[in-house]
Formats: C-alpha cells, sequence, structure tokens
C-alpha cells in the first residue's frame, strides 16, 4: 500500500536492492524445484487422473495440458490463427503501399473473410447481429439502455438453451469456445462504441459510422484476445495513420518476435517441469503438498498466467503496432505487484482503462466522496466478475479485490492525511518510509495472491490456500514467507521508482 505520495518513491542502497533481488529470485527457484520435486514423485498418479501428454521439449519429462486455456489458443494458433495473423500482416502491408487510404476497408473485408472461415456462417452472423443491434441501440444515445442490452447479451449467453444451440452448430468444444470468446470481446467494443457515439457522436453519416464499428468490431488482430483498445483510441489511430506506410523496423521487429517465442518456450518448460494445473485440479494433493512445493504452486500459478498472457497480448499487439496503432502496454511481471490497485492498473492495462473510463467515472468515480468511490468500484468489479462468466468463485475473487482497493485506499487516506503524514516525515527518514511501505504492502501481496488462487483455481484453492498458510503456517512460516512478500514489494517499488524517474526526464 501507499504510504507516501508515488511520485516520491525513495532510492535505496544497491547492496539492498541487490539482497533483495538474491532474496526474490532465489525463493523463486527454491521452491520451483520443490513443486518439480513433487511433481515428479507423484507423475504416475496424475497421469492415471489427468492424462499427462509426453513432453516434446525435455527428453524425459510428460506435459501438463490442463489448462484449458493455453492448450485452447497452442492449437487455435497451430490450426489458423498464426496463419490468419501472417495473411493479415501481408495484406496490411500490401494496402498501405497500393492503397493506403482504403487501407481499413482492406483490413475490415479481411477480418471478416477470416471471422466468417474461422467462426463458420452462423458464428459469423451471431456477432454480426450483436453489432448491428448494438449499432441501433447506440443510436438512441441513452447509456442506461446500453446497459441493459449488455446485461441482456450476456445473461443470453449464460443460458444453457442457447449454449446448447451453439454448441450444436460446430463439430469440436474448441469451435463453439472460440465463438464465445469473440462475442465476450465485441461486447466490451461495442459497449465502447455505444458510450462513445452518446458522449461525442462521430460527424459523419450514418453507414459511414456503422463501417467504423465494423471495423472496430472485426479488426482480426485483437478481434479473438484483446488487449482493448477504445473506440475512440482505434479510430483517431487509424485515422492518423491513413494515407501513410507505416515505418517498418526490421530489427526492432526480429526481437519482439524473438521474444514472443522465448515467452511461449517458457511457458512451454513450465508445464514441463512443473504440473501446475494437475496438483490445482486435485484437492488430495493440495492437502498433503510440502509448504516449500505449496509456496511454489502459487508462484508457478501466477507466474504461467503471466507468461501465457504476454504471448495472448504480445503477438496481437505486435500486428497493431505494424498498423501504426498503439495498444496498451503488455502485463507486468506478478511477482513485483505489491498491491491490488497496482495489479489492475499494469496487468491487462487496456481492460483498466475501458473499466475506469465507461464504469468508474460515469458511475461517480472518486469526485463525489468515498461512499460513491466504494459504489463505483462495487459496481466496476460486480461488472467484470460477471463478464467473465459469473460464477461463484468469481464472485468471491470480485469481492477480494474490492475490499482490497478500498483498504489500501482507506490507508493511504489516513497514512497522507494532514494530520498524520508531518509527523511521518518527521520521525522517519524517506528511506525508511519507503522500508514501512514495502512492509504494509507485504501483507497486501498475500491477500492479493490469496484473491489470484481463488481466481486461477477456483474456491477449494483458496479455502486450502488459505488455512495452510494463514492459520496453520502462521507459526511456522509466516516469517520467512513475509520477508520473501518484502522483498517482491521492494522490487516492485524500484520498478516504479525508475519508470517514475525516466518519465520526469522525458517530460523535462
Amino acid at each position: 500500500m501507499s504510504t507516501q505520495q508515488e511520485s516520491s518513491i525513495a532510492s535505496l542502497p544497491g547492496w539492498e536492492i541487490l539482497i533483495y533481488w538474491i532474496l526474490s529470485v532465489g525463493s523463486h527457484l527454491y521452491s520451483f524445484y520443490h513443486l518439480h520435486r513433487f511433481s515428479k514423485e507423484y507423475e504416475a498418479g496424475l497421469d492415471r487422473e489427468f492424462e499427462l501428454q509426453e513432453g516434446f521439449l525435455i527428453p524425459g519429462f510428460k506435459k501438463d495440458p490442463t489448462d484449458f486455456e493455453w492448450s485452447f489458443w497452442n492449437e487455435c494458433g497451430r490450426k489458423s490463427l498464426l496463419w490468419s495473423f501472417l495473411g493479415h500482416a501481408v495484406v496490411s502491408r500490401l494496402a498501405s503501399f497500393f492503397i493506403p487510404q482504403g487501407r481499413v476497408g482492406v483490413l475490415t473485408g479481411y477480418s471478416l473473410l477470416v471471422a466468417w472461415a474461422v467462426l463458420g456462417s452462423r458464428g459469423l452472423g451471431l456477432v454480426l447481429l450483436h453489432t448491428c443491434l448494438y449499432f441501433g441501440v447506440a443510436h438512441l444515445r441513452r447509456p442506461a439502455l446500453t446497459w441493459t442490452w449488455t446485461l441482456t447479451l450476456l445473461a443470453s449467453q449464460y443460458l444453457s438453451p442457447v449454449e446448447k444451440l451453439q454448441r450444436s452448430w460446430y463439430e469440436t468444444e474448441s469451435e463453439y469456445y472460440l465463438l464465445y470468446f469473440c462475442v465476450a470481446f465485441c461486447c466490451l467494443r461495442s459497449i465502447s462504441f455505444s458510450l462513445e457515439h452518446a458522449w461525442r457522436p462521430l460527424e459523419v453519416g450514418g453507414l459511414t459510422r456503422f463501417c467504423w464499428l465494423t471495423a472496430y468490431t472485426f479488426y482480426h488482430p485483437l478481434f479473438y484476445t484483446g488487449p482493448i483498445i477504445s473506440f475512440r483510441d482505434f479510430t483517431q489511430q487509424m485515422q492518423d495513420a491513413a494515407g501513410s506506410i507505416p515505418r517498418l523496423d526490421v530489427p526492432s521487429l526480429m526481437v519482439s518476435i524473438a521474444r514472443i517465442c522465448c515467452w511461449w518456450l517458457l511457458a512451454e518448460i513450465m508445464i514441463h517441469l512443473m504440473y501446475i494445473h494437475s496438483i490445482t485440479g486435485h484437492e488430495t494433493y493440495l492437502h498433503f503438498l510440502p509448504p516449500w512445493a505449496l509456496g511454489g504452486l502459487a508462484l508457478a500459478l501466477v507466474q504461467f498466467f503471466y507468461v501465457k498472457y504476454l504471448v495472448l497480448f504480445g503477438l496481437p499487439s505486435l500486428l497493431a503496432r505494424l498498423d501504426g496503432l498503439s495498444p496498451p502496454r503488455l502485463p507486468r511481471c506478478v511477482s513485483i505487484m505489491y498491491s491490488f490497485t497496482g495489479m489492475w492498473r499494469h496487468f491487462d492495462v487496456g481492460l483498466y482503462h475501458w473499466l475506469v473510463r465507461y464504469i468508474y467515472i460515469p458511475a461517480g468515480g472518486s469526485h463525489h466522496g468515498p461512499l460513491r468511490k466504494m459504489l463505483s468500484m462495487a459496481l466496476t468489479f460486480s461488472f467484470i466478475s460477471y463478464w467473465h462468466g459469473g460464477h461463484d468463485y468469481l464472485r468471491n475473487w470480485a469481492l477480494m479485490n474490492w475490499l482490497g482497493v478500498m483498504v489500501e485506499n482507506g490507508v493511504k487516506a489516513l497514512l497522507c492525511s494532514p494530520r498524520v503524514y508531518p509527523a511521518i516525515e518527521r520521525c522517519l527518514s524517506p528511506s525508511m518510509r519507503r522500508r514501512c511501505q514495502a512492509f504494509l504492502s507485504a501483507f497486501s501481496t498475500a491477500m492479493l495472491i490469496l484473491s489470484n488462487m481463488v481466481f486461477l483455481g477456483g474456491n477449494h484453492l483458496g479455502r486450502i490456500f488459505w488455512k495452510r498458510v494463514f492459520i496453520q503456517g502462521l507459526s511456522t512460516f509466516a516469517v520467512p514467507t513475509l520477508v520473501f512478500l518484502y522483498s517482491f514489494a521492494q522490487i516492485g517499488l524500484e520498478q516504479d521508482r525508475k519508470e517514475q524517474l525516466s518519465a520526469s526526464q522525458r517530460s523535462s
């Protein structure tokens, strides 16, 4: 939690930062080693239960295939997405050379063709129907009607008859889930268009507005996984790039591709060496997992989630930059997230800005008193849990995040108040204030990890993690855990300090 102004994070001696790095990296590697040992010891049982796959990266090692999202996108990538992404890059480049003024139209046509090939005529028709309905709702320029239609659409997607009908359109589960993900992301984009049109409509004809909505909704690189860009930013950046040929920096392009390949390789190595998701899915193993291996499981789950989204956001963002767009920053490493607020700001940056612009600020934000701020936060977290599926564990995860942000803001307001902060300044040096900040952040980080366990593994994993770490382990490994969490927070604060310093140098 921030206990001082965010723009004044004090620097610490280099040797102290080095100690924090050694403790952080060492704790990760040591806990991963214990989790690896446990995985190999119980490999036979996990193989019988979850059908581990034969590994292809490391001879003699099996692969944990039970993370649905990773297996799903790997399959989709091999079958179609990598080839369609490559085709998008080629088509975009050719259009920039030969018909620069019509590049958006060409890309829209290509995106619709690929969506038809991948989703089928019924899937494409469903997304187009939603787009047309949102277009009609948007022209009434009533935000309340937009949200009513959105909640109705999401509720219909969760109905069993609707799900059964949509599954009947396809031969495999993967094809259905691809449609499901597309509808979910198109919902966010349609909300962006509808609300932007209500606040400040485009000064063009209705047909042109519909063409822009179609281009925005079906823009191929971001169509399936995001990251999210608002309609306003998409149209402005596309219009700025119109009539020009986006600069192609080949060395930078090759470096970006190499980084994405390294992230993919790292994720594959992790599920070859540690059977993270199989262990998570078997409650019996969670009860007798050794303490260090349990810590390794928590760290491995969040690190794998982070690396996975570097890949899922990295390639689409690269293609978007080649088209002249400025996609949101890629996620920051979760091991240096030391607050709930920072997690939301720095992981899925596009989704964070979307939630702030379209829910938090219109609901009142932070300019109408603490009660209105609490309500705005509650509405924001309620929507995001419902958008993710609305399951009970997602509601618990959203509640934990809401409480975490509220507590962090409350402590920050107290410590930064005119009556308290001057006393802190008199008693503590800037370096000591930063150390106290990291100490408080260690407790926030512990709760953040717990909420991530609920999100990634469900209520059962969160319940077991709470029982074994926060109740049974309080007298045994609470102190070393706090030391490691404190080190994580210091690394995160150091990263923030460097970013602030760099930003101030650029502005000056």
